[in-house]
């Protein structure tokens, strides 16, 4: 383990813990923190600091940090924000190793908060402390050896082999009762607070090292440093899976952008990107974080995505085979000799296809039989049990017939169960086999964690390659950009010459500054002939009347100007633009490529159907810089409409490997040149022969 991993153990394990601000008022923070350590069995030693106090919950307390005889591993301050500063310097002054500031009051409450939260972080490092928070609501480790409970939460879990991180406080409480609840364990868990020094990276480089923490899990509201988190995270789904809810989905990016993709491409788009690049599971609720948490550490990663349903009751059954095929999933086809098998060990009445029904009268010994005929069947990737118990048997024999099966049939598939039982019973149920065996109280939530145990294969086995390198024309695509006005926004015949420099095909393009120039400019390029007006006020050309296409020779050129002329004084009067003279284009598959630049996590990359109405139809597929070719193929295979470019109703397939290229070099493109804020290609014409752009708008950073 490296230098930043060790420095959390002071954290997670120490010998000794201080709770400074350690009161006797009953359920106040203090109180419950040491409550917790004390009461919950905490195998170091406790000291609180009250000056106020004697003892707290009989044990004796100490006026002051400096007060107290032994060395110290890990002070948990629970004071006023005004006392923290001093609080700090004790702690530093004694030695502490590590400190966990509950306190609020700091950067989430403005400028003085953020500077008076500096100087606590100053004082950490000029003394090699390490800082969790400030306000959090602390942290705890559920090993057996050293059950510290280091919260303010009621609920100690249950020892497991899942690690957790909270930014929320309150949502940490929520969670660890969830966690029991479901019948979860824990190995750790910490609440980030502020991050103003401990981040979500320092914990992942930790539990990454960490045996006993088989999976993570995150709740996250912002990220700190996405550019590290990608190697961290990317290292650590190789071998540990990492689940996430990411909060705001639905929140607006927060910055408008004149460019469709600047349009389209808001926060969530990037954390999307960024999660599957990296391997994480991204899920939607905290539940169903735990649900695909208790999958991951009781079964093996299934193979193929072929589910068997093993039920005593069809209506669910039905409604569960619903949902994992709109989930992506599949029902598996058995062969004939577990139908046969099946056969023999049920009653006339059952079903013996798939969902395997085995009616009301089944009990434990036709429930464990059939459960090792599913999982023996080659043609079965997951088995899905679901029972609803009925006065015909006992549930809790047929729960323990289920998960007797034989565990080497249970190493190789995952089995994932559910039962419709009312609560009393379902506890009871889990008091059976969670430790071992997922139970799920509703089909659904076993349908989501056999989509995300299929995922996390894929995401564990998925090579992404390195990106590449394409040569470029020199010098000049730096002098473009540094040419461009103080708008940010090229030129149009500029914005496509930087395309070209990168290699990136466009239509033969003519820039023209006025009427007197374009017959000279159409008799060069021949042909049926595309104009366009080109000015910061005409960014959508459509908009203003500034298109006009198919036309043939010198003359309907000019009068087409002269018109759009008009048609722009109208639209922006006093407008500056000069002219594009393009040759038409052959005839493609429209789509567009985008570049947005997020505040945090950087270029972002877009494809997708293009044209006019690229906003409405929304199809578009995102990814970060930079991409790879293993990337940069998957975004296009995941577009709604990539059956089109494969050639629907008999139409010959576009050229998907100029395609790629396109999208490669634009990726190089930005990330060889930092300024570039946003830049839009649209339309990019797909064709059989290969890829051309028709129009290319580039803002740059001033």
């Amino acid at each position: 383990m490296n230098d930043a991993a060790t420095s959390l153990d002071a954290l997670f394990r120490p010998g000794s813990v201080a709770v400074i601000g350690a009161s006797r008022q009953a359920r106040s923070i203090g109180n419950t923190l040491l409550k917790n350590l004390v009461g919950q069995g905490y195998t170091g030693t406790v000291f609180p600091v009250n000056p106020a106090a004697a003892s707290v919950h009989s044990v004796k307390c100490y006026p002051d940090v400096g007060a107290i005889p032994d060395a110290l591993d890990l002070a948990v301050i629970a004071v006023p924000a005004a006392r923290v500063p001093g609080v700090i310097e004790g702690c530093a002054a004694k030695g502490v190793k590590a400190v966990c500031v509950i306190s609020a009051g700091f950067g989430e409450v403005g400028p003085e908060g953020a500077a008076a939260q500096a100087r606590l972080l100053t004082v950490c490092r000029r003394h090699g402390m390490r800082m969790l928070g400030p306000n959090c609501m602390g942290l705890l480790n559920a090993e057996p050896a050293l059950r510290m409970n280091a919260t303010f939460a009621s609920t100690f879990p249950r020892p497991g082999q899942v690690s957790f991180l909270s930014q929320s406080g309150a949502l940490g409480v929520a969670v660890l009762d969830l966690a029991e609840d479901l019948g979860l364990g824990m190995r750790m868990f910490a609440s980030l607070g502020n991050k103003a020094d401990v981040s979500g990276n320092d914990l992942l480089s930790y539990w990454e090292h960490d045996e006993g923490t088989r999976v993570v899990l995150m709740y996250l509201e912002d990220f700190g440093n996405p550019r590290k988190f990608i190697p961290i995270a990317r290292r650590i789904t190789r071998t540990k899976p990492i689940v996430c809810v990411k909060a705001g989905r639905t929140v607006e990016g927060g910055r408008a952008a004149a460019s469709h993709t600047g349009a389209l491409a808001g926060a969530d788009a990037a954390v999307d990107a960024l999660l599957e690049q990296t391997g994480v599971l991204r899920v939607n609720s905290v539940r169903e974080m735990f649900g695909v948490a208790q999958a991951l550490v009781a079964c093996p990663l299934p193979r193929g995505p072929r589910v068997a349903i093993l039920t005593n009751a069809g209506g669910p059954a039905i409604l569960a085979t619903d949902y994992l095929v709109a989930k992506g999933l599949t029902l598996a086809t058995l062969s004939e000799a577990t139908q046969g098998a099946l056969r023999t060990a049920l009653v006339p009445e059952a079903s013996v296809g798939n969902p395997v029904d085995m009616v009301a009268a089944a009990g434990p010994q036709e429930a464990a039989r059939s459960l090792e005929l599913l999982l023996a069947d080659p043609g079965v990737d997951l088995v899905l049990t679901i029972y609803v118990p009925l006065s015909t048997n006992d549930p809790l024999e047929v729960a323990r017939a289920l998960f007797a099966t034989p565990q080497g049939a249970r190493e190789a598939k995952p089995v994932l169960s559910v039962f419709l039982a009312r609560e009393p019973l379902l506890e009871a149920i889990k008091r059976v086999g969670a430790a071992q065996n997922p139970i799920y109280s509703h089909p659904e939530d076993a349908v989501l964690a056999a989509v995300n145990l299929l995922r996390a294969r894929a995401l564990r086995d998925d090579d992404l390659g390195a990106s590449v390198r394409v040569p470029v024309a020199g010098t000049r695509a730096g002098a473009r950009l540094a040419a461009a006005p103080a708008s940010g926004w090229l030129a149009g015949a500029q914005a496509l010459a930087l395309l070209e420099d990168y290699g990136i095909p466009v239509v033969p393009t003519r820039a023209v500054a006025d009427l007197r120039g374009l017959a000279v400019a159409a008799r060069e390029l021949g042909g049926p002939l595309a104009l366009k007006l080109d000015g910061d006020a005409f960014l959508h050309k459509s908009d203003a009347g500034g298109v006009a296409l198919g036309l043939e020779g010198p003359a309907a050129v000019v009068a087409a100007a002269e018109s759009m002329a008009r048609a722009a004084e109208a639209h922006a009067p006093g407008a500056a633009y000069g002219f594009l003279l393009q040759r038409m284009a052959q005839p493609g598959t429209e789509l567009v490529l985008g570049v947005s630049t997020d505040p945090v996590f950087g270029p972002l990359l877009m494809v997708g159907l293009g044209g006019v109405y690229v906003e409405i139809l929304n199809d578009v597929r995102f990814g970060l810089v930079p991409l790879t070719p293993t990337l940069a193929r998957r975004m296009l295979r995941r577009l709604k409409s990539f059956p089109i470019l494969e050639g629907a109703r008999g139409a010959k397939p576009v050229d998907l490997e100029a395609l790629e290229q396109a999208l490669l070099r634009l990726s190089q493109l930005v990330e060889e040149h930092p300024e570039i804020l946003e830049c839009d290609l649209n339309p990019l014409l797909a064709r059989p022969d290969g890829v051309e752009v028709v129009d290319a708008r580039v803002r740059v950073r001033r």
